[in-house]
């Protein structure tokens, strides 16, 4: 792919008219990070890529995927990882009701890529003067403001409050006779939608919420619109890096609240069994495709502000064996252990038990990979999902069960961590 840099310093509303460019092309990824600072090894680099071809994967996806990636080491991809790969890894069903009937994988092949940089765009296509005709003549034209407001009807809550406090406790006892230490438990809420403009709600999502791993992925007619702040999984260098957050709490009122809040997550003995837990698991799992004794607790119990809410954020990183290919690193990963639980097979089959609902793409990932070496994964939480065939929307929220959970604490936790998706979509 060739490259030219053109200079934004004349276009004011450069970014609003480059996603609204974009929306033209049947597969679209944007990047919008945001709360970057400090964030350890980066985030998601800001960009917007472009294309109308889909790549053909059928299961197994995960060695469907490998093979292509083998054939074109050069290629860059982007698409996401549904939650119910899980299947095809271990011995495991998703049957429960399907509110979103995707395909659990897919990947597109970018025409174009949009960087940034101060005060200019990267233009990097194999069909440079195209790209570059079209994107002048887009900066160039007057930015007419929509303001659309999604009517959204029929809003289902799949789980009361009564039933999901039952559950915890029934958790509680599987956890208390050994069954395991933690589970993720989620709730799943959809609704009829019309008149959803999904660039615009991801821009206000991105006002109402910024996120280290904002992004917005729309393939044919479905679209995923996310604020997340979690990194599932990143390959650099030979480097594999994994952050799970696992520990939340509520931004306060007042600066003095603010800080005590932070202070109680920080000290909370409950949110660091849940994080230690979890770090665990993560330590395994890089394991499988790790050089013997690399794998390395960068940064344990980190707390990180977000506008919405503190969390609790661990490191990990590993070395990866020269003869492990890209996509098992993923592959040996997958799902990630903030969204299951420890141990995470038996925790992934409580969840098909207790939860109502198929997760389909929540918990799993929006990423890319820009060859075969190099890739970078979200978690797939704080996001919306939206079908333009069905006009239908889902999103979903949940939190780490552990012994000593109070079934109503992590109740309002899960509604917190809705909280700006319904104000985005007009709910609150």
């Amino acid at each position: 792919m060739e490259t030219i840099k053109i200079d934004t310093s004349s276009f004011p509303n450069y970014w609003d008219s480059l996603l609204k460019w974009s929306t033209q092309f049947q597969h679209l990824a944007v990047f919008n990070p945001q709360q970057v600072e400090q964030y350890p090894f980066g985030t998601f680099s800001k960009c917007i890529a472009v294309g109308n071809k889909k790549l053909n994967l059928n299961a197994p996806y995960f060695q469907s995927l490998k093979n292509y990636i083998k054939e074109n080491p050069t290629k860059k991809l982007f698409g996401y990882l549904g939650y119910d790969l899980k299947n095809e890894l271990e011995k495991l069903t998703s049957d429960n009701l399907s509110t979103i009937n995707w395909v659990p994988m897919k990947f597109f092949v970018p025409e174009c890529i949009i960087s940034f940089e101060s005060n200019h765009i990267i233009i990097q296509s194999g069909d440079l003067e195209r790209f570059k005709n079209e994107i002048k003549n887009a900066l160039s034209k007057d930015i007419v403001e929509s303001n659309t407001k999604a009517i959204v009807s029929n809003l289902k809550t799949w789980t009361s409050k009564a039933e999901y406090i039952e559950t915890v406790e029934n958790l509680r006892t599987h956890i208390e006779e050994g069954d395991i230490y933690e589970i993720n438990y989620c709730l799943n809420f959809s609704a009829n939608v019309k008149s959803l403009n999904p660039i615009q709600v991801f821009q206000e999502l991105c006002k109402i919420s910024p996120a280290p791993f904002a992004s917005y992925l729309k393939m044919d007619k479905q679209h995923i619109i996310s604020a997340s702040p979690e990194r599932f999984i990143k390959l650099k260098e030979n480097k594999i890096i994994s952050q799970p957050i696992k520990g939340t709490a509520s931004r306060g009122k007042t600066d003095l609240e603010d800080q005590e809040n932070k202070k109680q997550l920080s000290e909370s003995e409950k949110e660091r069994a849940e994080n230690m837990m979890i770090v665990d698991l993560v330590r395994n799992d890089l394991a499988k495709s790790a050089k013997s004794g690399s794998v390395k607790v960068e940064e344990i119990f980190g707390i990180y502000s977000f506008q919405q809410v503190h969390q609790m954020i661990s490191t990990i990183s590993a070395n990866k064996k020269s003869d492990i290919h890209s996509v098992d690193v993923i592959k040996n990963a997958f799902p990630m252990g903030s969204m299951t639980g420890a141990p995470k097979i038996r925790a992934m089959k409580l969840i098909e038990e207790y939860e109502n609902t198929k997760r389909n793409v929540f918990s799993g990932s929006i990423g890319y990979f820009n060859g075969e070496n190099v890739f970078d994964f979200n978690v797939l939480i704080r996001s919306i999902y939206f079908d333009e065939e069905t006009q239908s929307i889902n999103y979903q929220v949940g939190s780490a069960i552990t012994y000593d959970s109070d079934a109503e604490a992590e109740y309002e936790e899960c509604l917190l961590k809705a909280k700006a998706i319904e104000k985005t979509l007009g709910l609150l």
